[in-house]
């Protein structure tokens, strides 16, 4: 069997990793000479922790092992078991904690809740947090992880070409759908296959609006940056309490009391923020995020929320941030209705559009493009 997959970001190269693994031979598009969006722009979490019970839980946890087998032999990307640390401050933030373990799935996720001297001991990192008396307890999330986002595409690739395979075609943007199974590139070249899968991201214009009409996906805006390194090891992924306003495995009347009777920061709330710390290998801290939603989305960085997410960071780690080395903005595709993990939709004979895990790409990638791979009989 011969694959086309249209789209270099993480979700199109799990699907091409899918394919050569079961001994097809995959020809793979992108319109750049790399992928250069949400695929890079995100913190490379593997975030069990506040996914939806049911299929969003069992995508993310099966995703989860696919990412540490495939880690295992693909050393480039970096997989690390780390797991995450949810600090929390006051009886409100505890009392979404302790709900969040009584979950009939919290030994799943391998939850736990952590006094704040455990906490201390799992990441000393967080001194700021827990000697100065910041938090009292913290969430800890055992199947938490991480990758390198920035160079696991690169590294994926790396090993798919070993294969032979595996042809990449970069700087080749796909144009239209041309009978069955084929595609034409914008040099006029046609590939066909025996299936065509479009994992295009937030690009939902041009090819897409055509092949799929409106689809109820939308594009979400976020702001990141990057700082020199720590000079210390951050052992876990860092969340703040914010995070449990936006992620859906913290719904619960506990919650709703803490939004009740604890505002977020003027600014948080303005930009729909909560805290996400990840380590890079190099020792830099990822650190991020707000979500915009309205369009059209803003050119510009906004100041605000690095000031905020500063101050929180601060006052975990007990000391001043490391130098900002870069900061950037990014747009993923998300499912309208977010319950929904993929939108996945046969568009013509032999085509197939994978898009929408926004917020959940890098986590669940692996698992999306396996059940594509499962339900397309490859």
């Amino acid at each position: 069997m011969k694959v086309i997959v249209v789209g270099a970001g993480v979700v199109g190269t799990m699907h091409a990793w899918h394919a050569v693994e079961r001994g097809h031979e995959v020809v793979h598009i992108e319109r750049e000479a790399e992928a250069r969006g949400a695929s890079l722009r995100n913190f490379g979490q593997i975030w069990v922790s506040g996914r939806a019970g049911g299929e969003e839980l069992d995508t993310a946890l099966r995703a989860r092992e696919l990412w540490e087998g495939v880690g295992a032999r693909v050393p480039g990307l970096g997989f690390r078991a780390i797991g995450s640390l949810t600090p929390v401050r006051n009886e409100l933030e505890l009392a979404v904690a302790e709900a969040a373990v009584a979950r009939p799935d919290a030994a799943a996720r391998g939850y736990k809740l952590l006094t704040a001297d455990e906490a201390l001991a799992v990441n000393p990192a967080l001194r700021g947090a827990f000697d100065n008396g910041v938090a009292r307890a913290a969430l800890w999330c055992e199947r938490d992880a991480a990758v390198e986002p920035r160079t696991a595409q690169l590294a994926l690739r790396e090993s798919l070409l070993a294969t032979g395979r595996y042809t990449f075609l970069p700087h080749r943007e796909v144009r239209e759908v041309v009978g069955e199974n084929a595609v034409r590139d914008d040099h006029g070249d046609v590939h066909t296959g025996d299936a065509v899968v479009l994992c295009t991201g937030a690009w939902l214009s041009g090819l897409v609006r055509e092949v799929a009409g409106e689809i109820p996906v939308r594009r979400v805006r976020l702001q990141m940056m990057q700082t020199d390194p720590l000079g210390e090891p951050l052992t876990t992924s860092v969340a703040d309490a914010d995070s449990f306003r936006y992620y859906p495995a913290y719904a619960s009347p506990e919650l709703d009391a803490l939004n009740a009777g604890q505002a977020q920061d003027p600014t948080a709330a303005a930009h729909k923020m909560q805290l996400l710390m990840v380590q890079r290998l190099d020792g830099g801290l990822t650190i991020g995020d707000t979500h915009e939603y309205e369009h059209p989305f803003a050119f510009d960085t906004l100041e605000d929320p690095y000031e905020h997410l500063t101050r929180v960071v601060e006052s975990f780690l007990g000391r001043p941030l490391p130098r900002v080395r870069r900061r950037w903005a990014g747009v993923y595709a998300q499912c309208t209705d977010t319950s929904r993990v993929v939108h996945r939709q046969q568009v013509r004979d032999g085509v197939w559009l994978v898009t929408g895990p926004g917020g959940r790409g890098m986590t669940c990638s692996p698992a999306i493009a396996e059940t594509t791979a499962n339900e397309l009989g490859w």
